[in-house]
């Protein structure tokens, strides 16, 4: 089944290392397409009086000028893949002005394809001299619930996720996502591993909760509620192409900061990625929301997907 990942670029080391994300994970993967999307400012220029002059032209020449050094970034970009094993029909890309804010931008354009997942570099500064995306991924984490945030931090040289496991339906299509993402990818490695804080944990939420994704007899069968869902998230990977040989399950603890801890168990298992699902806007102050905040922010050389 194809899987089609957005890649927002400017021109950064940021944007680079997730080229190198991409390449790592899915250089054999015939299956996966991506769409390589640059966003330039459309804001006034003093050359804007030249649209007057020129009824053929559509924008000013700074902006045609922004978009042309993007278009070659998206190209570099491209050919970078290319020489990594992707073919061209896997890959698209698109320069695109706007007036809005990057974040906005980029969360629009997200919603309007059919994405199974939005990476973005962090803390970055294009050359293209644009798109700032330390607050461009700060916003989408706020903005983009819809479709699946990847946030890339730094080098991440490891193939193996560690699967922040809750008992939520969100979790569960955090395991869900991943599995269809990693499916028969023999390198693939993931730890289970739930991490409780000490103050204020998230209650299990009630078995009917789980019904509408799932169904009431497959939540019957699998639904270890009182084990953190350890099971339900495994039977979920398995089912959907991840050898049960490569899926490892961490003892659960609890610590002060559950977000530290996840990234403490990631480190120590080599884990490169950290896959967590969270609950909608509505309850983005919770504590499940939170638990994401803090442990994309911290994440050093290291990727969060966000799900949710």
């Amino acid at each position: 089944m194809k899987k089609k990942i957005l890649v927002a670029v400017d021109g950064s080391v940021y944007s680079s290392n997730s080229l190198d994300y991409l390449i790592r994970l899915f250089k054999n993967d015939s299956h996966l397409n991506i769409q390589l999307l640059s966003i330039v400012s459309a804001g006034s220029s003093d050359q804007n009086w030249m649209l007057d002059v020129d009824p053929l032209r559509t924008e000013s020449p700074v902006v045609e000028l922004r978009k042309a050094k993007a278009g070659r970034y998206l190209k570099d970009a491209m050919g970078r893949l290319l020489r990594n094993g992707f073919t061209e029909e896997q890959i698209d890309f698109l320069v695109e002005s706007s007036s809005a804010s990057f974040a906005t931008s980029i969360h629009h354009h997200a919603n309007q394809g059919i994405y199974d997942g939005l990476l973005i570099g962090r803390r970055g500064v294009g050359k293209v001299g644009e798109m700032f995306m330390g607050s461009v991924s700060a916003d989408l984490i706020t903005k983009c619930h819809e479709v699946p945030l990847w946030i890339i931090d730094g080098e991440v040289t490891s193939t193996r996720f560690l699967l922040a496991v809750h008992c939520t339906p969100q979790s569960l299509l955090a395991a869900d996502h991943l599995s269809f993402i990693m499916q028969n990818n023999p390198e693939t490695r993931v730890y289970l591993y739930h991490s409780s804080a000490v103050f204020g944990s998230t209650n299990a939420a009630p078995p009917e909760e789980f019904h509408a994704q799932w169904g009431e007899k497959w939540c019957r069968e699998n639904l270890d509620l009182n084990n953190h869902l350890y099971k339900a998230h495994t039977r979920i990977l398995i089912d959907n192409g991840i050898a049960e040989e490569k899926i490892s399950q961490i003892s659960p603890r609890m610590d002060l900061d559950a977000s530290h801890d996840l990234l403490k168990q990631a480190r120590k298992h080599g884990c490169g990625t950290v896959v967590i699902g969270r609950r909608g806007r509505e309850v983005e102050k919770g504590l499940l929301g939170g638990v994401s905040d803090r442990t994309t922010q911290n994440a050093q050389n290291m990727a969060v997907w966000l799900v949710g």
